[in-house]
């Protein structure tokens, strides 16, 4: 079980790390909605505050039980994995590796409410007037975490013994 959680709050900082830093840096470089190029036509770094969710879900609300809300969703869910993977004594490496993902997007992200009562998002991608909503390295953890986890929940399903 040490080893389970060792590996968990170690992917955990992979993320949050990076998070934290490139969030600092973009904060102290950009102003508000201001858009650098990076790719023409394709990918932009724009700082944007997300009062929603992932994606900018409900980012546009003008609902003040936002933050309290988020940051109390937030706590249940870094709670819940901690929980799995205390419990769960049948999760693979994957199943570890996407949980430490998820929880580590989920503290970056909840830093951001706490500090700021907004996510910051900057990664902005487009493409022939399609537009994806800004996101950040925490999005991408808990996204790929939470493919991961899929993974191999659907792994372990499809390589069960039938029970019959």
């Amino acid at each position: 079980m040490k080893k389970r959680f060792l590996t968990t709050i170690t992917w955990a900082l992979v993320i949050l790390i990076p998070d934290l830093v490139t969030k600092a840096l973009v904060q102290k470089s950009f102003t508000l909605w201001e858009s650098r190029e990076i790719i023409p036509g394709f990918f932009n770094l724009t700082l944007v505050h997300n009062m929603g969710a992932a994606f900018g879900f409900l980012n546009n609300s003008q609902i003040d039980w936002q933050t309290p809300f988020f940051v109390a969703a937030t706590l249940f869910a870094m709670l819940f994995i901690l929980w799995l993977v205390r419990q769960e004594d049948e999760l693979g490496h994957t199943g570890i590796t996407g949980l430490g993902l998820i929880l580590g997007g989920a503290v970056g992200n909840l830093i951001d409410r706490l500090s700021h009562r907004y996510v910051i998002d900057f990664f902005d991608f487009h493409l022939a007037g399609w537009h994806w909503p800004a996101f950040n390295i925490a999005d991408c953890g808990i996204t790929i975490g939470a493919g991961l986890v899929l993974l191999n929940y659907w792994t372990r399903q499809r390589n069960a013994p039938d029970p019959d």
